[in-house]
């Protein structure tokens, strides 16, 4: 399996990943509001045998109270086709994008998911360190992972995500 930037090309068959993986296209309409919006973002697509079979898109985000925040990616979404789900498709995708994030000088992720799956990767809940979600969400699915150790230390605020997430 490949694990490589989305190209130009891919979008349409990256939309399908994103509709055929959720109920809805909410998620699929996310992403192609993102792109629209200018914002750097990071969109990494998993190909086997030249097939397009998974998608995870990273988006910068806001802490608000912090007059100098650190640098901080959401991650989502996240979308797998379903013949492929279960076979550490979306893992591959995590792990690469965290390494992604990294590369381009992010200091921390947040993401909105289950809590069974991304701690395996190291995400906890955002609520230790003084971080909230924008969003009324139970504490154990909104988490945070540090890529530079201690960078949160001292830090607290509410996470803003981009206004395209309020559109769909």
């Amino acid at each position: 399996m490949l694990i490589r930037l989305e190209q130009e090309t891919d979008r349409q068959q990256i939309r399908s990943i994103n509709t055929r993986a959720f109920d809805t296209s909410a998620e699929a309409n996310l992403v192609d509001i993102l792109r629209r919006s200018d914002v750097p973002l990071i969109s990494l697509v998993a190909e086997e045998n030249g097939q397009l079979i998974g998608h995870i898109l990273f988006s910068p985000v806001s802490l608000q109270g912090q007059t100098d925040a650190p640098a901080i990616a959401g991650l989502g979404p996240m979308a797998v086709l379903p013949d492929w789900q279960g076979q550490g498709v979306g893992g591959h995708l995590v792990t690469a994008g965290l390494k992604y994030c990294s590369e381009a000088g992010y200091d921390a992720v947040v993401v909105l998911g289950h809590p069974e799956y991304y701690p395996r990767f190291g995400f906890v809940p955002a609520s230790r360190f003084n971080i909230k979600s924008e969003y009324e969400v139970p504490d154990e699915v909104f988490m945070l992972k540090e890529l530079k150790p201690a960078t949160l230390t001292g830090i607290e605020g509410i996470i803003q995500y981009h206004e395209a997430f309020n559109q769909v």
